[in-house]
């Protein structure tokens, strides 16, 4: 985020060739306790460039005008929140008008009877009626109260799908490769394990050394890593952790790719990424709990929305990062972060941040049949889910509020991961339970296809 003449700004582009003033709206208002005072926040629904250059803001009080300053552009999909309050202050019961330049003709206008607790801001971004956020998101995408729970979309039968007090305490991820193998991991001590199908059941592999799963460490070969979420993707078997349980108070937010061939059963990360400067700040116990993997191909087709450029994705843009994105969730603030990863290791670049409609995220999950990407919480949230999917405006959008299946206990569920097929119009679903509640640290049930 950049500050420009009182705006806060994300997606602001160049000046425009020819305003397009139809798709300009007000986003987001903040009329208490803002930072570093009350503010609007304006969004783009249009398909052009607007040049807001003169464009005017007023309370109720026409005498209170803001101007915007020259050279300020918002790109189709952006976001801009004007920092009013050197110019006036926000009531409880108050308004805020948009005009075009001149001050004279009206676009746009949100009245309140008293502070919100949080902001107001329009659900979903730029088209929907206004409502009470549940976190004020300055100058990007609206934090929207996630839609009331349904039911669980699947079988409502869960079941043991581990031997009994194998795993133990700790497993927090897991992620199908394909039908026949799915990874976990361990956040103490940082280990991989490559299951197999045993009937009903997923074992660990006995052969090239998988018996007991594998320890991880960093890429120099030090370190314990504390691995809270896994993938398997066409760039390799890619860890989300928190910190280095060898310096367990400290947070060390890095995702880590490994290669899981050969027999070694100490893998070293081929490839590191540090996020901890780019994200917000986490307690050592509370930070990157989820990962997945979303190609390209899918994004680009959805219309997805590249908050670094405020303009359409485009991959050619992000040389050496592989053919998808990573998403990554964070425990503390329930946020999921979007970034391409140099494959060389360390170069990242954020792309999106997205309100997952949860307090806290414990697992991501990208299910490609129905371009649906799952966020999870475990037991402080009940075990419900969220999805969310590309809306108008090319932004992940929380469509749908899940409860856990009713026949599942909850759990401590810090993982969860959907079958690649389905087999008779359903999808085996897993569940890691970190707690390893009665012995058992994987469950199984089924969504339906």
């Amino acid at each position: 985020m950049a500050t420009l003449l009182g705006i806060a700004a994300a997606g602001l582009v160049g000046p425009a060739a020819h305003a397009d003033t139809t798709g300009v709206r007000i986003n987001e208002v903040e009329s208490s306790g803002g930072s570093p005072g009350d503010w609007v926040e304006l969004t783009n629904t249009g398909t052009t460039a607007v040049d807001l250059t003169g464009w005017v803001v007023k309370d109720n009080d026409s005498s209170h005008a803001f101007t915007i300053a020259s050279g300020v552009t918002l790109a189709p999909g952006a976001f801009v929140a004007l920092d009013v309050d050197p110019v006036y202050g926000l009531g409880s019961a108050d308004s805020a008008r948009l005009y075009q330049p001149g001050g004279s003709t009206l676009v746009d206008s949100y009245t309140w009877s008293s502070h919100a607790s949080t902001t107001y801001g329009r659900c979903a971004d730029g088209t929907g009626a206004f409502t009470t956020t549940t976190a004020a998101t300055k100058a990007s995408a609206n934090a929207c109260p996630p839609p009331p729970p349904a039911a669980w979309p699947g079988g409502s039968a869960v079941a043991n799908a581990d031997n009994s007090g194998f795993f133990g305490t700790n497993l927090s991820g897991v992620a199908y490769e394909n039908a026949s193998v799915v990874w976990a991991v361990k956040n103490g001590p940082g280990k991989l394990y490559r299951l197999v199908p045993n009937g009903s059941l997923w074992q660990a592999d006995t052969t090239d050394g998988w018996s007991a799963g594998k320890t991880l460490r960093y890429a120099n070969g030090s370190g314990d890593p504390d691995a809270e979420a896994v993938v398997s993707t066409p760039d390799g078997v890619v860890v989300a952790t928190e910190r280095n349980n060898d310096s367990s108070g400290t947070s060390l937010l890095k995702v880590l790719r490994y290669a899981a061939t050969g027999t070694a059963t100490t893998l070293n990360a081929t490839a590191e990424w540090n996020l901890t400067a780019d994200l917000p700040s986490a307690a050592a116990n509370s930070g990157l709990e989820a990962i997945t993997w979303v190609p390209d191909s899918s994004l680009t087709a959805a219309g997805f929305r590249d908050e670094h450029t405020g303009a359409l994705y485009d991959p050619s843009g992000y040389a050496g990062h592989g053919s998808g994105l990573y998403f990554v969730g964070l425990e503390s603030n329930g946020v999921v972060y979007a970034y391409a990863l140099n494959q060389a290791g360390g170069a990242f670049t954020r792309v999106a941040t997205i309100a997952s409609g949860q307090a806290a995220v414990m697992d991501l999950e990208w299910d490609p049949a129905t371009g649906r990407l799952w966020a999870v919480c475990d037991d402080t949230c009940s075990g419900r889910a969220t999805t969310l999917t590309v809306n108008a405006q090319g932004r992940f959008a929380v469509t749908n509020t899940y409860n856990r299946p009713t026949g599942m206990s909850n759990y401590n569920n810090e993982g969860f991961a959907i079958a690649p097929v389905c087999v008779s119009g359903a999808k085996q679903v897993l569940w890691s339970d970190d707690s390893n509640d009665s012995s058992h640290a994987l469950r199984s049930g089924t969504l339906s296809c």
